[in-house]
């Protein structure tokens, strides 16, 4: 799949998911096979662009290429500003987010928002991708299927999208109404990629090798975002891209693999983070990566109540210790076939 200038390894992308898709949880999903992934959503008003919190979403250091940073806001002019800052601290792809549906983005019209105010979304797409073509960086966008089941428009609006020069375009298959319940929209992910030229991304529900397979062959769409099926579970995308391409299951992780992945992510998300909010912030990786395994209701409980680096990492380690590294996580039949 082609973004751009840009030839992806594979169609296993991580979606962009406030609070969790940092730069340490880029680079590990795409260590561990993701083809993709784009940052956590920065701000489009100038007065927040030196904030620790932006300052932080802006660090690309040592990022695998393409380097993909989404953008958000309601204002053409300030969000074509945004994009050319962005570029230059480093972005080779701008994403425009119009797919988050919580409060405090929607209720200064960003976001998902937008999707009531089509007039506004064409003066946005058409001010970030003239602003981004001297530069020749590609816009892409991601959105959601409508506000609600009564005025689903993302058809409109993927045309729209491709009749202004986005590049690519992520669906969520949820109206903003939603938010994250019910059931992905498959049938209406279909429709806008039937209708369309340019790629079509699916999002929503993808949790599982089988899954994928599903999605792409019955939306036809070029590739699939996963976003919280992957959240402590990063191996996913390698699972799902070694299902798509041979029909087979990889094996579960082992614990000894799972020790070295969980500890090396948080001794790099300390150093991005520092120690009093990497402490904190780490807090909820621990839970996503050991809260369905045994016997570790005591130990993020510990780590919960931890407020220091080291200590995390001792309590983690001694955890481990009562687990033989060869075991998997679980046993499948499909890992057992594969």
């Amino acid at each position: 799949m082609q973004i751009g200038p840009w030839t992806l390894p594979n169609h296993v992308f991580v979606a962009p998911m406030a609070g969790v898709t940092d730069r340490p949880y880029r680079q590990l999903c795409k260590r561990l096979g993701a083809g993709y992934a784009v940052s956590e959503m920065a701000a489009s008003n100038p007065r927040l662009w030196n904030s620790v919190k932006t300052s932080r979403r802006l660090n690309h250091d040592g990022e695998i290429d393409p380097i993909a940073v989404q953008i958000a806001g309601a204002d053409p002019e300030m969000m074509a500003e945004a994009a050319v800052f962005n570029i230059r601290k480093g972005a080779q792809i701008i994403d425009i987010n119009m797919g988050c549906p919580v409060k405090k983005v929607c209720n200064v019209a960003s976001g998902s928002a937008l999707l009531r105010h089509e007039d506004l979304i064409a003066r946005i797409l058409e001010s970030v991708v003239s602003a981004c073509r001297p530069f020749g960086i590609p816009v892409t966008l991601k959105t959601r299927t409508g506000w609600d089941h009564h005025s689903r428009n993302a058809l409109r609006i993927g045309k729209l999208a491709e009749n202004t020069g986005i590049s690519a375009l992520t669906l969520h298959g949820r109206t903003r109404a939603d938010l994250y319940n019910g059931h992905a929209e498959y049938d209406t992910i279909k429709e806008v990629k039937s209708h369309l030229q340019i790629p079509v991304i699916a999002n929503g529900d993808i949790d599982s090798p089988e899954k994928a397979r599903f999605v792409l062959n019955y939306t036809g769409a070029d590739a699939i975002m996963i976003g919280r099926a992957a959240q402590g579970r990063p191996w996913i995308f390698r699972e799902i891209d070694h299902f798509l391409a041979t029909g087979t299951y990889l094996p579960p992780p082992t614990f000894g693999e799972l020790r070295d992945c969980l500890l090396e992510h948080l001794e790099d998300h300390y150093r991005f983070y520092g120690e009093y909010t990497g402490v904190r912030s780490a807090r909820k990786h621990v839970g996503w990566y050991l809260g369905k395994l045994p016997l570790s209701a005591p130990l993020i409980q510990r780590i919960n109540q931890s407020d220091q680096s080291q200590e995390q990492l001792a309590a983690l380690a001694a955890w481990f210790d009562q687990f033989a590294p060869e075991q998997y996580l679980t046993t499948p039949s499909q890992a057992l076939a594969a």
